[in-house]
């Protein structure tokens, strides 16, 4: 598959733009979705393309309401930007768009956080970054790889549905590596302590002679501590740049680890790859949703990422890297 790196205001253009000529199909999830200035041509697009007949899916996570709302926990259900996320969800339906809320009836807040994010409209797929649709989402630093393909955008299609029908008994399923076009996708479905994404991570880790490591959060776990044993460059934000309980985790698991990090820019990385350099100079990389932190393994959350040794899709990653991170 031939991949293209896309910034996140270029990923809502070209998305938007994509779902204004929609003839069949639109399927999109994010954890967060919210009608924002950033996002609001394509929260209009999606209800036009429904009024004309294209089948459109929607699903982001509850915890959207206390993303919109500047908490880390889903409660102020009635704030002024909650109570836009509700009108927001409505009028989608009102279109025709099959609009639904994800993570309903779970034991706790973590757990069974929908953390996936992908857009497919007809045959082009947009996934295995980490851009939230709202404000926030397309001001970090972070990407999405756009491809054309339509047996992956059948895949992620019916992971949807798969998601959907976990959701309506509030359950979770087994993880699961999918092979295509000589890549490998990765679905986290959701059971707690179980993530083919995160013991990839540490598999390939074990066998790598040099590890460059992106996301938001300080590696944790089993991964980290592998990362202690091979050269590594490490870069996710400072607690500074982060809010609430994200700043608070970042410098707990720092003190935990010892870890410092790289990453020295203003603007909040979200991003989330791994490459890793094996013994005989060939590169690996992991990149999706997943945060390669443990927590995210212990509370279960669903997640997405492909495995590839596409050169020219790793040359990618490091350009992005090169950039916008180091």
């Amino acid at each position: 598959m031939n991949m293209q790196l896309v910034l996140p205001p270029e990923y809502i253009r070209q998305a938007t733009d994509l779902i204004n000529k929609a003839e069949r199909r639109v399927s999109l999830i994010a954890m967060v979705i919210a009608d924002h200035e950033a996002t609001h041509e394509l929260i209009e697009a999606l209800k036009a393309a429904a009024q004309r007949g294209v089948k459109v899916t929607v699903a982001a996570d509850v915890v959207t309401y206390g993303e919109v709302s500047g908490s880390f926990l889903p409660v102020r259900y009635y704030s002024i930007h909650a109570r836009e996320a509700t009108a927001m969800a409505k009028k989608l339906k009102e279109s025709g768009v099959r609009f639904y809320w994800l993570g309903h009836g779970r034991m706790t807040i973590l757990n069974g956080r929908t953390h996936s994010k992908w857009c497919v409209v007809d045959d082009t797929v947009f996934s295995f970054g980490g851009v939230n649709i709202y404000q926030e989402g397309i001001e970090n630093n972070d990407y999405m790889l756009r491809t054309e393909s339509t047996a992956l955008g059948d895949r992620l299609v019916d992971e949807l549905q798969r998601i959907r029908k976990a959701e309506r008994t509030a359950t979770n399923y087994g993880s699961a590596a999918h092979e295509l076009d000589n890549q490998t996708i990765l679905f986290d479905g959701g059971i707690i302590t179980q993530s083919i994404i995160y013991r990839r991570a540490c598999e390939l880790a074990e066998l790598a002679k040099e590890v460059t490591f992106v996301s938001q959060y300080c590696p944790t776990g089993k991964l980290a501590r592998i990362l202690k044993k091979r050269p590594h460059q490490l870069f996710f934000n400072n607690p500074e740049q982060a809010k609430g309980v994200n700043r608070a985790l970042i410098r707990l698991n720092m003190l935990i680890t010892g870890f410092r990090t790289a990453y020295l820019r203003d603007t909040y990385l979200h991003a989330k790859c791994i490459i890793f350099t094996m013994k005989n100079g060939s590169k690996v990389a992991i990149t999706g949703s997943h945060n390669f932190a443990y927590a995210s393994v212990f509370f279960g959350t669903r997640e997405v990422a492909l495995e590839t040794k596409d050169p020219a899709i790793i040359k990618q990653l490091e350009t992005f890297i090169t950039d916008y991170v180091a």
